[in-house]
């Protein structure tokens, strides 16, 4: 570590003088110590020197120059830890001159399981060893498409293990002709085990192979006169190359190739990520940055290059406008596969790219101007100070006490913001208590801001229930001394039908109705429903997880049907472990010894 500084400007020459050649991550700070940039370098003494000796640079760079009193440098082994380093300051320390995009690591891909018969599934998160993946893939929708399409071409389950492991009939998917239903032994171990090899081979991007493989399938089918087989591998056929010729952007190489393009407009920056794979064009994401200080379109692009590459596999070929970057690649080992477009093909792709990158930003202008109106709206029905700045929603759920989850979603400025949604696995209550479920939630979230902790404090806490659901709202904020945030309570109408809620408002005497038409309440019906959307998700996951493995599987006697019985009867595994033998020997199917075991068992 070495450092420079003057009490009034910086000494350039001096600092300059000690540097090394050697690759590792400057900083550039103010006189008051604040850091205004963080950067990387493959030569330490080569980067920082252009900034101080070369001239024309932009003016965000300029006036950047201005303001720096110190700089600090850390050598580093290799280029690679240079980068690595570079991101985790840039995130941590947020400096004023950085173009910071939204660390987004939950890019989906499509998942292959392990086991005898593997399940084909949408995916987001850290991978499973016992599991392959493929992609990643720009957004949801290019995953479920790629899921149809594969499930359609080689008949692949893609139903959960706990469903799997106790159907004895098959399913709706295979009477439509989307699975094989190996659940009921409808396709041997051998033969589902070549579907599954060719799946990989599809979603590789190996397309000639694939075709060519069942082709050969097919002719020796028919050589054998087993002409109904031969039909159902010449519609397999079909349908693939119905998808290629389809997905194509005239391309006739199994390429994989990102195609990335950064845009300025009136001071607002886009980029947008184009992915094909393995020739097929998968669809296109917009990225826009938390900083940028009036940054050139090239100076966007190289601050996302590093950044997504930082963590992420990089495709053979990365085609990148405007370009050249200078030294935006450096530290990446993209450097080599990236370049501006070469023949006409690429220009098409990347005129496509830029495009969408307007389009995005139009798109953003307009739900910004949208969400301004809803939020001053709110404001006035409510009488708040201000418009609220970060919303947050609550809502419980659960299958008559079986798997109770509890969720919490963000708005921030009118816009829902993924990052900061949580959910809170409750247990230790009684199974359907929502009252305790919602108490055991709020007090998980708000007990460290009780505590002093001001960050993602929220202006509005909408609780998805009636009085007696924002009464314990209150309640709890009162045990944590956070009587002065503003609550709602949205109590659905009769009938349950949209635009008939009813609003509990804290320091309101009597319940509010708004105006169906009103522009405030269609946003807390957006967040209600959003809320009640994410709760559902994670009581799902959570009783399949359960389903998957129930302690009652592991006691002898003990099958589906008896199970749902006691899950039935007492509202869950927590309602089962409380019962007594008697209770239990009140279940249908289950006797005095069967239901000892029970008993004895859940308690061990």
């Amino acid at each position: 570590m070495s450092s420079a500084s003057s009490a009034t400007s910086f000494d350039s020459r001096s600092f300059l003088a000690t540097l090394t050649d050697a690759p590792g991550v400057y900083r550039m700070l103010d006189a008051a110590g604040g850091v205004l940039y963080v950067g990387k370098a493959k030569n330490l003494k080569r980067r920082v020197s252009s900034y101080f000796q070369k001239t024309g640079h932009s003016p965000r760079i300029a006036l950047m120059l201005q303001q720096v009193a110190h700089m600090e440098v850390t050598a580093t082994r290799s280029e690679a830890e240079a980068l690595i380093l570079e991101n985790t300051l840039i995130k941590k320390l947020v400096p004023k001159y950085n173009i910071l995009f939204r660390d987004d690591k939950s890019y989906p891909y499509i998942g292959l399981s392990g086991g005898t018969f593997p399940r084909l599934f949408y995916h987001r998160g850290g991978f499973d060893k016992k599991s392959r993946y493929f992609g990643p893939f720009p957004n949801a929708l290019a995953v479920r498409e790629s899921i149809q399409l594969v499930q359609k071409a080689f008949l692949l389950r893609t139903c959960e293990n706990a469903v799997f492991a106790h159907r004895s009939r098959p399913c709706l998917l295979h009477q439509i002709h989307r699975c094989t239903a190996p659940c009921v032994g409808l396709i041997s171990a051998d033969d589902y085990a070549t579907d599954v090899r060719l799946a990989e081979l599809f979603l590789r991007g190996k397309h000639s192979e694939v075709i060519d493989n069942l082709s050969a399938r097919m002719s020796e089918a028919a050589d054998q006169l087993k002409f109904e087989d031969a039909a159902m591998l010449r519609d397999q056929i079909k349908s693939l190359q119905a998808v290629l010729h389809r997905q194509y952007v005239s391309s006739t190489r199994e390429a994989d190739v990102d195609i990335i393009a950064a845009v300025v407009e009136h001071g607002e920056p886009c980029v947008n990520l184009a992915m094909v794979r393995g020739g097929l064009h998968l669809g296109d994401r917009a990225y826009f940055p938390q900083a940028v200080g009036g940054a050139e379109a090239g100076e966007v692009l190289a601050a996302f290059v590093a950044q997504h590459y930082a963590d992420k596999p990089i495709p053979a070929r990365i085609i990148l406008s405007p370009w050249p970057l200078d030294d935006a690649l450096e530290g990446v080992q993209a450097g080599r596969h990236a370049g501006p477009a070469k023949n006409e093909m690429e220009r098409a792709w990347l005129a496509m790219a830029e495009n969408n990158a307007r389009l995005a930003m139009t798109s953003r202008k307009q739900a910004n101007t949208r969400s301004g109106s809803r939020l001053a709206a709110l404001q006035e029905a409510l009488d708040l100070s201000d418009p609220p700045h970060r919303i947050e929603c609550f809502d419980i759920s659960h299958t008559m006490g079986e798997g109770t989850v509890a969720s919490c979603v963000v708005c921030v400025d009118g816009a829902m913001k993924k990052s900061d949604y949580r959910r809170f696995n409750i247990s230790g209550i009684t199974g359907g208590d929502d009252y305790a479920a919602m108490r055991q939630a709020l007090t998980r979230r708000y007990a460290k801001v009780g505590a002093g902790e001001t960050a993602n404090t929220p202006d509005l806490v909408l609780i998805d229930g009636g009085k007696g659901q924002h009464s314990i709202a209150r309640d709890v904020f009162a045990e944590l001394g956070l009587d002065h945030l503003q609550s709602i309570g949205v109590a659905k109408g009769e009938g349950r039908k949209p635009g008939l809620e009813t609003l509990f408002v804290h320091g309101r005497s009597e319940p509010l109705q708004l105006a169906m038409d009103n522009a405030g309440f269609h946003l807390l019906q957006e967040i209600r429903d959003e809320a009640h959307r994410f709760a559902i998700v994670g009581h799902r996951a959570r009783r399949a997880k359960a389903r998957g493995h129930s302690k009652l599987e592991d006691i002898a006697g003990i099958g589906p049907a008896r199970r749902r019985n006691l899950l039935a009867q007492f509202g869950g595994l927590d309602g089962v472990r409380a019962a007594t033998i008697e209770d239990l020997c009140r279940v249908t199917g289950i006797s005095r010894h069967l239901a000892e075991a029970i008993y004895t068992q859940l308690r061990s």
